[in-house]
């Protein structure tokens, strides 16, 4: 985003004349703005009654509980994140390369998956591991905060790995040179260096969080994205649903100014860690470093993983024609995501590109917001106003969006995903030199030539990055696709979700694996254009 602020202004009266293109620009922003409008507009008609029981039985529990676990998880994704990011960045250690990759695979894991693993090693009956392996109590706040940590803490292993690799060991070299200890050094200039990162990696943490519906649900443990599903589906309320996402909005708003204030305190530096290096740990710290962070990997990944492979392999039974139909309905609904967010992400970053104006860079950046929405609040905030719609409208229009549909579902996942395609997207639109488009229209190439001249090559490799990374997000996604799916219309995630609601964990291992396999290579992807090696 700070890349896009600072780029030169285009003088081309060719693009500036125009009016269509910031009019589109503009129209990207309404389906991010419909939610929050719906929210406002439900407490313009109250109902005391409804108001009571929500202040009595349901705010109080749901936001205490929601604050008690992102207080939780923050203070695990630190311990996690922060000190395997500074051995792996700042540290030579017997296993360092493959554990900038390995540490990283958690991501591939949705929490709900995470939750399926470690309750079945942990709750689960029948086999001997689980009876060596049994902790009570493990379904609980503790045990929640452990599993949502453990999927959590690459966002700030990723991020905080970065300021490490580019400011903390120039810091830190600089700080020696002053007759600083290694150790005093780190805690002196390097953490405190590289603390706005690990703040915006926190607070992408904290943004899952509040998001996450499937890991919380499969605990049985009472968030506001569990008490908008229940107002929605337990009171038949979709006006309690939106008053209680107007609460879940504070939270969202203080997360975004976190991240924001994080954004703006970041400094860049050269990188130089060819010629600078990494310190060198005793024998015991180096294998300490080691047995750290092979610990994180296999309580993070590698036991979940394995038990659900164990336990999938006894019920390939299930993998039938239903089976596959899952797995159809799955890609289909990501693959569609994944064109249309990627074709939508390139006009708004091409557009933005073009006529760099302040109200064009407001209204990328209003389009983009929809990532820091939880899937409950989209869902109940796009159902609402567009049922009505559709009511106002009649006939199969109302039918179809009184039902949900595959529409209204592609237009949640838009608002949603739509930042993840257009982050990379955006930064390769920033090597496009202006030469290139002033050639263009002075060879007299019209605007959609240019398009499929200029912006189409350059972007190209972005946007199969875009496309990838949507198609596996919108591939594990479940709050929406559960509350807005068509009738019928089965995915993995919902299997899981169902088969978890029912205690048949065993079977919910067989979807959850494919999930793990198709969202490793994403991460491997990310590993290849980020890691330093």
């Amino acid at each position: 985003m700070p890349a896009i602020a600072e780029a030169p202004a285009y003088r081309g009266t060719h693009w500036r004349n125009g009016r269509l293109l910031p009019l589109a620009a503009a129209l990207l922003c309404l389906p991010t703005l419909i939610p929050l409008g719906a929210t406002a507009w439900s407490w313009t008609a109250v109902d005391v009654d409804l108001i009571g029981h929500l202040l009595r039985h349901v705010l109080p529990n749901a936001t205490g509980n929601t604050l008690a676990l992102m207080v939780g998880v923050l203070a695990g994704v630190l311990l996690l994140g922060v000190s395997t990011s500074a051995l792996v960045a700042l540290t030579e250690f017997p296993g360092r390369r493959p554990f900038a990759l390995l540490l990283l695979l958690p991501l591939a894991l949705p929490g709900y998956v995470l939750a399926i693993a470690f309750l079945g090693i942990f709750e689960g009956a029948g086999s001997v591991w689980a009876e060596t392996l049994r902790i009570s109590g493990f379904r609980g706040l503790a045990g929640l905060v452990f599993v949502l940590s453990a999927a959590l803490y690459p966002y700030v292993f990723l991020i905080a790995r970065e300021a490490f690799a580019t400011t903390g060991l120039r810091a830190i070299e600089a700080a020696r040179s002053l007759g600083l200890t290694p150790m005093r050094a780190f805690w002196r200039v390097a953490l405190p260096l590289a603390l706005p990162w690990i703040g915006a990696g926190a607070s992408l943490a904290l943004m899952e969080v509040l998001a996450d519906f499937g890991t919380v649900a499969a605990f049985n443990y009472d968030t506001l994205s569990v008490a908008i599903y229940k107002a929605w589906y337990g009171l038949f309320s979709t006006t309690a649903a939106l008053q209680i996402a107007s609460v879940m909005l504070i939270f969202i708003v203080a997360l975004l100014s976190l991240e924001s204030l994080a954004r703006r305190r970041m400094r860049f530096e050269s990188v130089g860690v060819d010629t600078i290096r990494r310190l060198p740990l005793g024998r015991k710290a180096r294998w300490a470093a080691t047995a750290w962070c092979f610990l994180v990997f296999l309580a993070c990944f590698a036991l979940p993983v394995a038990w659900l492979a164990w336990r999938a392999s006894g019920r390939l039974d299930l993998v039938d024609g239903r089976f596959i139909g899952w797995i159809r309905n799955s890609a289909t609904l990501a693959l569609a995501a994944a064109v249309i967010i990627v074709v939508l992400a390139s006009l708004l970053a091409s557009i933005a590109h073009a006529l760099p104006t302040r109200l064009l860079r407001t209204t990328q950046r209003v389009a983009t917001l929809g990532y820091a929405f939880p899937g409950a609040l989209l869902a109940v905030g796009l159902y609402v106003p567009l049922s009505h719609f559709g009511s106002l409208a009649g006939g199969g229009m109302a039918t179809a969006l009184a039902g949900g549909g595959v529409a209204l579902l592609l237009c949640g996942y838009g608002v949603r995903f739509l930042a993840v395609a257009h982050a990379p997207i955006a930064s390769s639109t920033m090597r496009i030199p202006r030469s290139s488009l002033d050639s263009a229209r002075l060879a007299g190439i019209p605007r959609r030539g240019i398009l499929r001249l200029v912006y189409l090559p350059a972007l190209r490799s972005s946007m199969a990055v875009g496309a990838l990374l949507v198609f596996v997000d919108v591939m594990k996604e479940m709050p929406i696709t559960l509350m807005m799916r068509p009738f019928g219309w089965d995915t993995l995630a919902i299997r899981i979700f169902e088969f978890t609601s029912e205690g048949q964990w065993q079977a919910a291992a067989v979807p959850a694996m494919v999930l793990v396999v198709v969202g490793v290579l994403p991460i491997w992807l990310l590993q290849r254009q980020t890691g330093r090696g």
